[in-house]
């Protein structure tokens, strides 16, 4: 058999998870699929990266990125803290207005449209920019309305770093640090527009020497300003903390292990129709790259921030996080994945079992584990009476889609007993990218609502995600 991947599940989800009754009475009430998001997780986990920079004695703000998930209940709850809040969208900067978030607190960042650049400047948020054209037109807005100037942090790309090679993704996104020219100049000539405030970079990758490289870059940029005449005060390390979705590090190594020995014919499939995840047997070779989300990370979240702001700087041998303090400016971070640790599950209904095939009533939009390379097995959840226990079974999950292409996973996932229709299964920690990122309505199947749930004394309470407020279902006290 494939090894399980359980997934790591704690807190107030294992809590919610464990009652089975209330689970089945969610799907009984608004149908299967259902994204569940658990606020009150939310907000302690900004607190735990809050606790990591001041152990640095940082100022700075932890910004949610907003795409990870469009839950109103979410974003919410997040005013009640004191993170910000990340935006990609005119719609996205809209939501966060309107569920409470000041101004202040909010960073516009991503690809921008003239109507987004305007409501930005109009209600005073900080620009995140990606461009010099960007930011001319930022100017533009700003001085045909006569508007305040608007606080801007430019995107910065191409790092090269000092001493070890340390090769630097392409992005199509930010300022190279090799023509930063054209970025002072457009600055400089708009004084009375634009108020810059720092530099950022959000890197597509886990490694922290590159991550550690455009932090070092950033702060080079930073004292280059400051010679011109600029008053930077903030650096932004943008996102990439991570989450470990697995709840033992041997179940994933056993995985990888299995899955190469499946590719190369020393063992039978363990994924549907030979699947090798980037993997490939070329003459009993083994060729390509494992192309998945790294699922079990011993360091992760706030841990990868403190491992990141410990790392000693190549040009001046000191703590990233010491030059940081060293110049008095803040350090901001927009945590997207990481912010939503344990903040969710999607709950599916298991419509049908035959011959090792489980199709339940959802699809691979509702569940976008394979879109995005996160392997973890779903959690079985009985209806009714517990029955005796008939053994771990191996099983491919298939969605409600009549498209050959329609697997939840593309391998098999191994549960602890047969499920049967009417069971539920439910995958966990799924509240970051992962639940209604890639929603679709094809063959108008119905796509999942999405309800928030919190504690009541000893009981849980949930109501639709978009009629959850702070205050909602809480007693008042005083």
């Amino acid at each position: 058999m494939a090894p399980y991947l359980q997934p790591r599940v704690d807190g107030d989800l294992r809590s919610i998870l464990d009652s089975h009754d209330t689970l089945h009475r969610m799907l009984d009430t608004l149908g299967s699929p259902l994204n569940l998001v658990l606020p009150d997780r939310l907000a302690a986990n900004v607190r735990d990266f809050e606790t990591t920079l001041r152990a640095y004695d940082l100022g700075g703000t932890v910004y949610f990125a907003h795409k990870a998930n469009r839950s109103s209940a979410l974003v919410r709850a997040l005013a009640t803290t004191g993170a910000g809040i990340d935006v990609a969208s005119l719609g996205e900067l809209q939501h966060a207005l309107g569920a409470g978030i000041g101004p202040g607190r909010i960073m516009a960042t991503g690809p921008k449209s003239r109507e987004f650049l305007w409501l930005a400047a109009r209600t005073g948020v900080t620009v995140g920019a990606d461009s010099v054209p960007e930011l001319a037109e930022l100017a533009g807005i700003v001085a045909a309305h006569g508007l305040p100037r608007v606080r801007v942090m430019a995107r910065l790309s191409g790092f090269a770093s000092t001493g070890t090679t340390v090769l630097s993704r392409a992005s199509r996104f930010g300022v190279p640090v090799s023509a930063l020219d054209p970025l002072w100049t457009v600055l400089d000539k708009h004084r009375e527009q634009l108020d810059f405030h720092g530099a950022a970079y959000h890197l597509d990758t886990n490694g922290i020497p590159e991550k550690a490289a455009a932090l070092e870059g950033c702060l080079e940029a930073m004292a280059e300003a400051q010679r011109r005449g600029f008053g930077p005060r903030a650096v932004d390390v943008g996102g990439g903390f991570g989450v470990n979705y697995l709840a033992d590090s041997r179940e994933w190594e056993a995985w990888t292990t299995e899955l190469t020995g499946a590719v190369l014919g020393q063992r039978p499939p363990i994924t549907w129709d030979g699947h090798g995840y980037g993997l490939r047997n070329e003459g009993g070779r083994l060729r390509g790259a494992l192309a998945v989300y790294p699922a079990y990370r011993a360091v992760a979240g706030p841990a990868y921030l403190d491992r990141l702001l410990a790392t000693a700087s190549t040009a001046h041998r000191r703590p990233l996080g010491a030059l940081v303090l060293d110049n008095l400016y803040d350090l901001h971070l927009e945590p997207g994945r990481a912010l939503l640790d344990q903040c969710g599950a999607v709950l599916t209904r298991v419509e049908e079992v035959r011959d090792g095939l489980v199709r339940v009533a959802a699809n691979s939009n509702d569940v976008a584990l394979e879109a995005h390379g996160v392997l973890m097995d779903p959690i079985l959840v009985p209806r009714g009476e517990p029955r005796p226990d008939d053994g771990p079974v191996e099983v491919f999950l298939a969605g409600n889609l009549c498209l050959e292409a329609d697997l939840i996973t593309r391998r098999r996932v191994l549960l602890p007993r047969p499920p049967r229709a009417g069971d539920l299964l439910v995958f966990a920690n799924t509240a970051g990218y992962l639940m209604d990122f890639s929603a679709g309505s094809a063959l108008m199947q119905p796509t999942a609502r999405t309800v928030a749930a919190w504690r009541h004394g000893g009981d849980w309470r949930w109501c639709l995600d978009e009629r959850y407020w702070p205050v909602t279902g809480r007693e008042e006290t005083g």
